[in-house]
């Protein structure tokens, strides 16, 4: 019997000992936990009672084995569904990891922010809409919403969302966000949408300084 996928990465207890929340912070295809442990870093000082965990993804990477991926990049087959499997796949794995963690710290979604970038960003809307129990907040950095027409049947929560993205991502297109706000606030999500000017595949100043006034805002 094949032994069920446990995710580890690093983390960043709450700097007044207490926490009070969490910010699980989910990386791109490719990447690791310790890249954005970085946002933990950046963020720890303005919200001393949050601890911060980023979990590695739970698959060494098919385009870079020194990094890992939520699903492959299946580029024989259509992108679509090739998204859509690989987030059906993956999302058992950070639910128990959520699980997990919840257990361990006593706190638990109500406490909890998703914040996620590109491939991250996908799975944290993916996981986080699915959740029985809302989220605090979900923040997506240059993400997209995986099979946006099964989300009305599929969603069984409402958390805030924050969509974040830059207008010249040649990665994942800038649209992806833009055509994921209207649906989010059709299904009665408190949805923004924060677009960097002049930006690319990457996390932008004014994105990180809005992603962190939202922060403010929610815990």
């Amino acid at each position: 019997m094949t032994e069920p996928v446990k995710l580890s990465g690093p983390m960043l207890p709450a700097v007044s000992g207490a926490a009070k929340s969490l910010v699980v912070l989910l990386h791109g295809y490719g990447s690791d936990g310790r890249d954005l442990i970085a946002l933990g870093q950046f963020w720890r000082d303005s919200f001393p009672d949050t601890m911060f965990v980023a979990p590695n993804a739970p698959h060494v990477c098919g385009g870079n084995p020194f990094g890992y991926e939520w699903f492959p990049l299946d580029l024989e087959r259509d992108r679509t569904l090739a998204r859509l499997a690989g987030a059906e796949t993956a999302h058992p794995v950070l639910d128990a990891f959520l699980a997990d963690l919840w257990a361990q710290t006593g706190l638990g979604p109500a406490d909890t922010i998703l914040v996620g970038f590109s491939q991250g960003a996908m799975m944290a809307l993916y996981t986080g809409l699915r959740l029985p129990e809302p989220l605090k907040a979900i923040i997506a950095f240059s993400g997209l919403i995986v099979a946006p027409e099964k989300l009305e049947a599929e969603i069984a929560s409402k958390p805030p969302v924050l969509l974040i993205h830059g207008d010249l991502d040649d990665v994942v297109p800038v649209i992806g966000s833009e055509t994921a706000l209207p649906k989010l606030i059709d299904l009665g999500i408190d949805a923004r949408l924060h677009i960097s000017q002049g930006s690319g595949h990457t996390i932008a100043q004014d994105g990180l300084d809005t992603a962190t006034a939202f922060l403010r805002e929610i815990l």
